[in-house]
C-alpha cells in the first residue's frame, strides 16, 4: 500500500479502489437485464429466500419503493416482483454527485416450490417483504 507520502501511488491505489467498488456493487446490488416481460429495459433488484414450515419469507432490497406501488404475481410456480424506483421530484433538478441505486423499471422472477401461498408485504429496513404463507 502507498504511503501518505507517495501521491501518484496513493491517487492510483483509490482510482483502483473506486473500480472495484463499483464491480462489487454492480455483481452485489442489481444486474441489468435487456427487456422485462413488459418489453422494456430492467434490473433485478437482490433478493433473500427463507423457508420454514409455515412460509416463505422473501426480502427484496427496494430502498426508496413504497410496498403498494410493487406489483407481486404468481403465475406458474414463479413470483413475479415489478415496478419502478424514481428520484423524488424535490430531487430531479439537484446536482448529483454519486448515483449508486439503480432507477427506472425493476423485474425479479423467483421460482417457487410447488403449492398455494397467501401473500403479505410490508416495508423494513429499506426492503420490501413478502411473506408467503403456505396454504394446506
Amino acid at each position: 500500500m502507498p504511503t501518505k507520502y507517495d501521491p501518484i501511488g496513493w491517487m492510483l491505489s483509490e482510482a483502483v479502489e473506486s473500480l472495484s467498488r463499483a464491480e462489487r456493487l454492480h455483481r452485489q446490488f442489481f444486474q441489468l437485464r435487456p427487456y422485462s416481460s413488459a418489453g422494456k429495459p430492467t434490473w433485478e433488484p437482490p433478493i433473500d429466500v427463507l423457508e420454514t414450515e409455515e412460509e416463505l419469507l422473501i426480502t427484496v432490497a427496494l430502498p426508496g419503493v413504497a410496498p403498494d406501488h410493487v406489483e407481486v404475481v404468481i403465475e406458474d410456480s414463479v413470483l413475479r416482483v415489478a415496478g419502478h424506483r424514481v428520484l423524488p421530484p424535490e430531487l430531479r433538478n439537484a446536482a448529483i454527485h454519486r448515483l449508486e441505486l439503480p432507477q427506472g423499471r425493476f423485474e425479479r422472477r423467483i421460482a417457487l416450490p410447488a403449492g398455494r401461498y397467501s401473500v403479505r408485504r410490508l416495508a423494513e429496513n429499506g426492503c420490501l417483504v413478502l411473506r408467503l404463507g403456505k396454504m394446506r
